[in-house]
């Protein structure tokens, strides 16, 4: 069975996002933490949080998603930016624990300047110090476009990361369609040889979510435009087969595919049908 869902915003609560999440026909989804802008999260409503959790349980829901803010740079130049890092990304992995299953996915950061070496090191330095301090949530490296100075444009990059940061099971990987695409690999031509260099870099078992989404720019912009599905340069084809495939099938897809309500409901019905062919055709 297909695990597909879409971003939701958690300005409602989280009880809010999952009948959400059920009226647009998903079973899984992602949410921001905080402000995507950065700042404080907002009180932590643990009786919404577990009333969300039964839903989840009475519904069968497959793991959800929380993303950190965008402007979270755990390789940041600033000690003080990256002590934000640490506390936000502590925080919100601690409030995480009341949901089964959630996990913690965040952009690994630009270096600005300071080298991809030094980079690397001060993110798993970040990690390494939020593991001591937190429990069983698994944090999640997105891959990146690898635009500017942005680290995890490159397999071996994050490899680099979760080997420096001990190699804990609790580490995984979230692949994002476009990133990969952006940053180089051939996911509409080579979806195999793509899945392979991860394989190799990381291992597949590090894989635990994607996002789904289609890409505005060529292969190799590293320009970071999502697209909504069939409408860019990746494809209906290569997505379907993403979807599809045995080294991905069982994982939660989250579409961050610039829609409304509406546009995510369609997305979601089509990623559904593709999943409904195919078992039909076994």
């Amino acid at each position: 069975m297909l695990h597909i869902g879409c971003h939701l915003s958690c300005a409602k609560g989280y009880l809010a996002m999952g009948r959400q999440a059920l009226a647009l026909g998903a079973d899984t989804f992602q949410f921001f933490t905080r402000n995507p802008r950065g700042g404080n999260a907002k009180p932590l409503d643990e009786a919404d949080a577990l009333a969300l959790r039964d839903l989840m349980r009475e519904r069968g829901f497959a793991p959800v998603i929380a993303h950190a803010p965008y402007t979270l740079n755990a390789c940041a130049a600033d000690p003080a930016t990256r002590d934000f890092a640490r506390r936000a990304m502590t925080e919100d992995v601690r409030r995480l624990s009341l949901l089964p299953g959630a996990m913690f996915n965040f952009h690994p950061g630009c270096h600005v300047g300071q080298g991809t070496r030094s980079g690397v090191a001060l993110i798993a330095a970040l990690l390494r110090e939020v593991l001591e301090e937190t429990e069983d949530t698994p944090i999640l490296l997105e891959t990146m476009a690898g635009k500017g100075t942005e680290i995890g444009g490159r397999f071996e990059e994050l490899r680099d990361i979760l080997d420096a940061a001990g190699g804990d099971a609790r580490l995984g990987v979230c692949l994002d369609t476009c990133h990969v695409f952006d940053a180089g690999y051939d996911l509409a031509g080579d979806l195999q040889g793509v899945l392979d260099a991860l394989e190799r870099a990381v291992g597949l078992e590090r894989l635990r979510a994607v996002h789904l989404n289609d890409s505005k720019n060529p292969r190799g912009s590293r320009k970071d435009r999502h697209a909504r599905l069939g409408e860019g340069e990746i494809g209906v084809p290569a997505l379907r087969r993403a979807v599809l495939h045995p080294a991905l099938r069982a994982l939660p897809f989250v579409l961050e595919t610039p829609n409304e309500p509406e546009g995510y409901a369609r997305e979601i019905a089509m990623a559904r049908g593709w999943d409904e062919e195919d078992a039909h055709v076994g």
